[in-house]
């Protein structure tokens, strides 16, 4: 609930906003409102009688309440009436600075008792400015006469409403919801007064259809004999359709205070709710439990199967499809169900803190839906993925290798028959015949540069066989087609070579043009040998392992590599550069009719080496970024799970303060997920790459993942620890001294990292105080490590200690509260349930206690004694 604050829009320096919750947003001191003359009339009127109330016990009284607090003096002295404490002396001078002096120390003393004021100043007040003074007026009432009202915990408003509620539940044509409307009829008042004085009212002669009639009855009882003064008009309320909500709360909290004195029954009633508000919650979380664990294990049922199925695609772009699929299933579908796995155990381990701390039995879930059944059915299910995960790659890879080798024996078909296209129309030309000299040593030349070629695509012939049958042997589903256009090439590739034993003695051409194309390669030669001696010494410090022993280290080698890959676009320039000069020779070729050999004369290289190696540095560039976010991200993570590790003992100060460092920490994890979430970016950018090697970290994306899954659900569990701690300590009444004396004890003789062997805690009772044989020592035992695991952790004995030094309810409290009830009976009937306890609560307990059996017993009379010990997990006392 927020605190209230009440705001006029008024000049000076005081501000109404009281920190405790005693107010809602609902009640603030609306300046509208005020404008509405009825409800002006009705604050008037009500505020003026409280007022008058509390000053008549000094002799004195007010009739205009914006005019009589003017000068301060009556304001100080119903100040000092209501509170019981002395103001500072008041200025007796009469001018203006005096009054205002007086209204400053009536607002200071408010202040003192921990009101802001907003917008009302001594001004406003001196002034008579009506709307501040009845605004002051309602702040006085809210602080000095409801806000100590409280049922069951609530805040003001809500514990005076529900403390009208259970007074006036038993009467017909009541039904209190509010502090406008519910009174309008005067029913409530006066059931009210019936339900704690009936001699003074006869509720049964009243009528719904009498709402003027029966107000009055109210007010003129509760003034003469309740000594309640009347604060309104029956035909003020009646004829107002929405009565002033303050002017209402004010009158009926004058009730309260006189039937402040609550009979014993209601505080026997109040401990039988509270116990069995407890009960019901833990039944419906117990609920809750169930149903997230059964939704839970279902969801595992089903993903399982889909996780096991091998059935294997026959394209790349169906596995790649199933891989996706994969992919959405990691990042979209599994992180709920994790984040629904870690509240599972978080809600358990809490129910069980609650049932304990209540003194009831622990919470056993239904066969298969234990926290450990959950366990291994995830286990189960990650076992599963991980094996789905390195099937679908394994897969992929095959049929990249498939389509690798087809793409591979198209291209090198499409070059050779590219390269043959015309050359039997060419060879089986005559043209040398009317050429001049220096033509047929051109065509010369250009034969002999052919039958190079021709010689050099022996090898292209050969790989091109070689790949038909590798595809033949691995099952390629388009075989047949592979086969005959490989057979054509063959018989293509013998014609070729017999036009060209024929042709060789009559070709001398084409010498000059091969000029120009010889220059060309030989610039080509010249810059593409230095650029792929950048490549190689690229490729080399790309692929060296580096040796680093900080994070700074790891920083300065990503510096590094930014810096390289700053780098990157000019090489890029003279890469394109060098394949323009292959290309402008492919263009000469093509102008002329010229049919290139395809080898540069001076060097070895081809554009196809430039390119393939490119894409080999761009490849290692990834890596080396993927590998540098992952040498940080994996040790942070390791580090941030050694830290946790030790926040359990190692926090020092209030449960509170190691909650809110605890969560400090938590939100400094979760900052922290931009960085996985780059990561995981560089990493799919890696497989859609076909990358699935990195020699340069020992940390993969699965590896990331679960180290950040695990170190969410260890640091959630640490704050459901220390939240268990405080529902301990405020359910057992342990002081924060106390829980830190218990910390210091197990701290001292804690020498396994937050858990202790028998010994050591034998010592530490014994360091307490504890005077400790065998038989009682193997007692205790039993209560803090009832599995025999030979450890007792520091929950244990704080549960231990807890139960050693505080005070819970019991079945016997319970069956002394009902016995009150009961008017000393050892049964309860239906009625007194009924009439003593809320309707929830009371039909809660009817229909959960047994029949009880005795001579002179009524029919409806039920058994509270079984009922209490069996809340407590007892058997009958």
């Amino acid at each position: 609930m927020t605190a209230v604050e009440t705001q006029m829009t008024y000049s000076n320096s005081y501000t109404i906003h009281h920190e405790e919750t005693y107010m809602t947003q609902e009640e603030d001191w609306d300046r509208d409102l005020l404008l509405d003359p009825a409800w002006e009339k009705q604050q008037r009127k009500t505020f003026t009688a409280w007022c008058n109330s509390h000053l008549r016990k000094a002799g004195t009284q007010i009739e205009n309440i914006e005019e009589d607090f003017r000068n301060g003096l009556k304001l100080m002295l119903l100040l000092e009436v209501i509170s019981g404490e002395r103001l500072p002396k008041p200025d007796k001078g009469k001018m203006r600075f005096h009054k205002i002096a007086n209204v400053n120390k009536a607002l200071d003393f408010i202040c003192s008792k921990g009101v802001k004021l907003v917008s009302i100043g001594a001004e406003e007040i001196v002034d008579g400015n009506v709307k501040m003074t009845l605004g002051m007026i309602w702040t006085i009432i809210l602080r000095f006469a409801i806000q100590d009202i409280s049922v069951e915990e609530t805040s003001a408003k809500e514990g005076l409403l529900l403390w009208c509620q259970r007074k006036t539940a038993p009467y017909r044509n009541v039904n209190v919801q509010n502090f406008h409307i519910s009174w309008k009829d005067g029913l409530a008042l006066c059931a009210l007064i019936h339900r704690h004085r009936p001699d003074l009212i006869d509720y049964s002669k009243l009528r719904k259809d009498d709402p003027i009639g029966n107000l009055n009855t109210a007010f003129e009882v509760a003034e003469k004999f309740l000594d309640i003064p009347k604060m309104l008009d029956a035909e003020d309320i009646v004829n107002t359709p929405k009565p002033d909500e303050k002017a209402i709360m004010t009158y009926v909290s004058c009730f309260y205070h006189a039937f402040a004195g609550a009979e014993q029954a209601e505080t026997a009633a109040n401990r039988i709710c509270k116990v069995l508000a407890v009960n019901q919650e833990n039944e419906k979380l117990m609920e809750e439990y169930e149903k997230l664990a059964s939704e839970l294990l279902e969801w595992i049922r089903r993903t399982i199967p889909w996780l096991e199925n091998r059935v294997a695609e026959q394209t790349m772009r169906a596995m790649q499809q199933k891989l996706e699929d994969f992919r959405d299933y990691r990042r979209v579908h599994k992180p709920p169900r994790v984040q629904e796995k870690c509240q599972l155990e978080i809600n358990f381990n809490t129910l069980q803190t609650k049932l304990r701390l209540s003194n009831r039995p622990a919470f056993m879930p239904s066969e298969g839906k234990m926290v450990s059944d959950i366990a291994n059915a995830w286990k189960g299910l990650e076992q599963v993925e991980k094996g789905y995960e390195e099937w679908l790659l394994t897969e992929i890879r095959r049929l990249e290798r498939l389509d690798h080798l087809a793409e591979k024996f198209k291209q090198k078909c499409a070059m050779h028959e590219a390269w043959t296209a015309g050359k039997e129309d060419l060879l089986s030309q005559k043209d040398y015949e009317s050429a001049s000299l220096m033509e047929i040593r051109a065509l010369m030349r250009k034969h002999e540069a052919f039958e190079s070629d021709l010689a050099a695509h022996q090898d292209r012939v050969e790989q091109i066989a070689a790949i038909a049958q590798e595809l033949n042997e691995l099952d390629y589903h388009d075989a047949a087609t592979v086969n005959t256009r490989c057979q054509g090439i063959c018989d293509q590739w013998d014609n070729l070579g017999t036009l060209t034993q024929k042709r060789r003695d009559a070709l001398e051409r084409v010498e000059k043009l091969w000029e120009t194309i010889d220059q060309l390669y030989l610039e080509f030669a010249k810059r593409a040998a230095p650029f792929n001696n950048w490549m190689d010494g690229a490729m080399e410090d790309l692929q060296d392992m580096f040796i680093v022993h900080s994070i700074e280290e790891i920083q300065s080698l990503i510096t590094a590599h930014d810096q390289f890959k700053a780098t990157l676009p000019e090489a890029d320039k003279e890469r394109m550069a060098t394949l323009g000069i292959h290309n402008e020779i492919l263009k000469i070729a093509q102008t002329y009719g010229i049919k290139l050999s395809g080898i540069n004369p001076y060097t070895n290289l081809t554009p196809q080496d430039i390119s393939t190696k490119w894409d080999t540095v761009k490849h290692l560039v990834l890596r080396r970024q993927f590998a540098a976010q992952a040498n940080i991200i994996g040790p942070w993570i390791q580090t941030k799970m050694e830290e946790i590790s030790h926040v359990s003992v190692d926090i020092a100060g209030s449960l509170e303060e190691q909650m809110n460092s605890l969560k400090q920490y938590e939100q400094n994890i979760i900052n922290y997920k931009s960085n996985i979430d780059k990561l995981e970016g560089d990493h799919q950018l890696i497989q859609e790459s076909l990358i699935f090697d990195n020699k340069h970290t020992n940390y993969t994306m699965e590896h990331i993942r679960v180290g950040w899954e695990q170190l969410l659900t260890t640091i959630a569990r640490t704050i459901n620890e220390v939240e268990n701690q405080i529902l301990t300590r405020d359910a057992k009444g342990i002081s924060q001294e106390q829980l830190n004396e218990f910390r210091a004890s197990f701290n001292h003789f804690d020498r396994r990292n937050g858990m202790m062997d028998p010994d050591d805690f034998r010592a530490c009772l014994i360091s307490m105080g504890y005077d400790l044989g065998e038989v009682e020592f193997a007692r205790i035992m039993t209560l803090v490590d009832p599995n025999n695991t030979g450890v007792v952790t520091f929950q244990a004995f704080i549960d231990f200690m807890t139960r050693e030094t505080a005070e819970t309810d019991t079945a016997e409290q319970v069956m002394a509260s009902f016995k009150i009830l009961a008017s000393d009976k050892n049964y309860i009937t239906v009625e007194e349930l009924r009439r003593e306890l809320p309707p929830e609560q009371a039909e809660y307990c009817i229909s959960r206690m047994t029949r009880f059996v005795g001579p002179n017993s009524p029919t409806d009379a039920l058994d509270y004694i079984s009922f209490s010990s069996a809340l407590y997990g007892e058997s009958d006392l």
